[in-house]
């Protein structure tokens, strides 16, 4: 009885785990977009660039404050004769003696007090550098929304039509039933039977097809969002969300233009900085020497001493061979041609807004026609069904209608889809 219960036990964890493991993963596309965002590595790497860019800004900053730094050496010398002079007690005093080991430590003050702006303007082109790289990763957030958004429509797509498929092949299969009993009767010659046949393995290679469409697009959705590509997915598709498109909004939500923006800046900033190069610059120094011997103190003896010092140094580039004109020139050109990325983005942001909005009207006007193509080419092959098993109709007709309602089924559900992926491409225009 024990050894029973336990091979009971066994078996319920065991049945337990296969279904824990078999368990579909049900996702809204606002679930895959988020999941998709927190699995990619492309997302990762910009905001690790981020970081480093703002390290560069706290680098910047960091010229611009008291740097202090202590060291220490040692150094042995050949001997030398003392230099010595008599004193007034008869003796000698020793001016110079011989000190062959030299030991000395100092802490020393460097503080840039005036630099030009160069210092200032180098850390917030810093600044804006890594503004801009944040709205890079926004853009590229974006991006992958988009890619997220078009994988998540083409499985359901890919989905939809293996169920029309499906449906056409079972219409199909019962219709080559009726055939094959009109033949046995003799109501229809045996080329009829065939031509349906080849219909119906003409939709079954549709089938295949579709099937793999599922696949294929199944696994490039799992990479995007994160998922095991052994596990299962159930996509539940959202409603679809009436867009508003202004253009004056695209131009502020844009990440691209936003980061466009913080790189002029930069560039404006980096002019400034290279132009710096011109002005004088000032720095305070200090320090405090505990050395043996001190050699700044008089005589020289062989102990330990300490002494200090305070002062300005001051550097003033008067000829440079043109090298402050040249980086300036280069920081203005730069300027000048992000300027000019920036106008060709405005351009080309009101032609694809207008595009946009055109691509989703005429997404809903095909979901229309669809529509009316469906129930057109569904009456047509049931009249055709009814008027074939009345003996007034052809096979071939009731086969061309089955094909014709096929294709109008397959047109209305790549026209829903790709309704979705316009509304999609829209709000990626307008920088929603």
């Amino acid at each position: 009885m024990r050894r029973a219960a336990f091979v009971v036990l066994v078996l319920l964890g065991t049945s337990r785990l296969a279904v824990a493991q078999t368990a579909a993963v049900r996702l809204t596309l606002d679930e895959a977009i988020a999941r998709g965002i927190e699995a990619s590595y492309r997302l990762a790497e910009l905001g690790a660039r981020q970081d480093a860019a703002r390290a560069i800004e706290d680098q910047r900053d960091a010229a611009k404050r008291p740097q202090i730094a202590a060291f220490a050496s040692y150094a042995r010398t050949n001997h030398t004769e003392e230099f010595s002079l008599p004193n007034a007690s008869g003796g000698f005093r020793v001016i110079y003696p011989d000190v062959p080991n030299n030991s000395q430590s100092r802490i020393d003050l460097q503080w840039p007090i005036y630099t030009g702006g160069r210092l200032g303007a180098l850390s917030r082109a810093a600044g804006a550098e890594a503004e801009a790289l944040g709205q890079d990763r926004e853009a590229a957030r974006a991006d992958l929304k988009l890619e997220i958004t078009r994988a998540f429509w083409a499985v359901v797509t890919a989905r939809a039509a293996v169920d029309v498929v499906r449906q056409a092949l079972e219409r199909t299969s019962a219709h080559l039933e009726d055939v094959r009993s009109q033949l046995r009767v003799g109501l229809v010659p045996p080329s009829d039977v065939l031509s349906t046949e080849a219909q119906h393995a003409h939709q079954r290679m549709l089938g295949i097809e579709a099937d793999n469409i599922v696949v294929t697009t199944t696994a490039e959705l799992k990479r995007l969002v994160g998922v095991d590509q052994d596990a299962a997915i159930e996509l539940i598709p959202p409603a679809a969300q009436p867009v508003t498109p202004v253009i004056a909004n695209a131009r502020e939500n844009r990440p691209e233009r936003k980061s466009l923006l913080f790189r002029i800046a930069a560039a404006e900033e980096r002019v400034e900085a290279a132009s710096a190069g011109n002005l004088p610059q000032l720095t305070a120094i200090g320090g405090y020497d505990m050395a043996r011997p001190n050699l700044r103190i008089f005589p020289i003896q062989e102990k330990w001493r300490s002494s200090w010092d305070i002062g300005v140094n001051v550097h003033w580039s008067l000829f440079d061979g043109g090298r402050v004109r040249a980086e300036t020139a280069e920081a203005a050109a730069n300027r000048r041609a992000t300027e000019a990325r920036l106008r060709d983005f405005d351009a080309d942001l009101e032609r694809d807004v207008r595009q946009r909005t055109a691509d989703v009207a005429s997404a809903a006007a095909s979901i229309e026609a669809g529509e009316v193509g469906v129930r057109a080419a569904a009456e047509t092959r049931r009249v055709l069904a009814e008027r074939f098993s009345a003996g007034v109709a052809t096979n071939l007709d009731v086969l061309d209608a089955q094909a014709a309602l096929l294709r109008a089924e397959l047109d209305l559900t790549r026209a829903r889809a790709n309704a979705e992926l316009a509304r999609a491409r829209l709000d990626r225009t307008l920088g929603r």
